[in-house]
């Protein structure tokens, strides 16, 4: 795997972020978006993530931000305060070189570390193979599949639902649930 450097991302961060995704909407199946949200949007949504204590990372090589991961709530309502929901995106030139188990791995660790118990992938298109590869190598488990969810480039498109625990997942029901940690 290359050498790359794993850091919180910031605000300064964002323009290469918003390019990323904005290739990964206009060219790809793995967000269900249409139109690529702007860099004010892109600033919006980073905001309400990393204000809402959730991890945001970054991948850089030589400096140069490759690829990007987040967590983020699974579900509103308050029951669901210990899932969260990942996503990961990276440039199409860097693909299949490790980065992206790499950002993986540490936004589970980070994730665990804020006291969440359950992460869910939604992995937009069943052919995206190498998401699913890399959330099966990070021990995620198949929940299932939701045939042709989205229209997306004239076709109908499938979500793949995978999960894995975190820390201590299940196993236990902490002392003060309304507080995750």
């Amino acid at each position: 795997m290359p050498s790359v450097d794993i850091r919180p991302a910031t605000e300064a961060d964002l323009a290469a972020i918003t390019a990323i995704y904005d290739h990964a909407v206009r060219h790809g199946t793995a967000t269900f978006e249409l139109i690529p949200p702007d860099l004010a949007e892109m600033t919006r949504r980073f905001r309400a993530l990393v204000d809402g204590g959730f991890p945001y990372l970054v991948a850089a090589l030589d400096g140069r931000v490759v690829g990007y991961a987040y967590a983020g709530a699974y579900r509103p309502r308050p029951a669901y305060r210990f899932t969260v929901e990942n996503s990961v995106y990276l440039e199409p030139a860097i693909h299949r070189r490790g980065i992206g188990l790499q950002l993986m791995l540490r936004l589970i660790a980070e994730s665990e570390a804020r006291g969440y118990r359950q992460m869910i992938a939604v992995i937009g298109d069943s052919a995206n193979a190498g998401s699913i590869g890399v959330h099966t190598r990070c021990g995620f488990q198949m929940i299932g599949t939701h045939p042709a969810v989205g229209l997306k480039f004239g076709r109908w498109l499938d979500t793949v639902m995978m999960q894995r625990a975190l820390g201590e997942g299940a196993t236990t029901v902490p002392a003060n649930p309304t507080v995750r940690g």
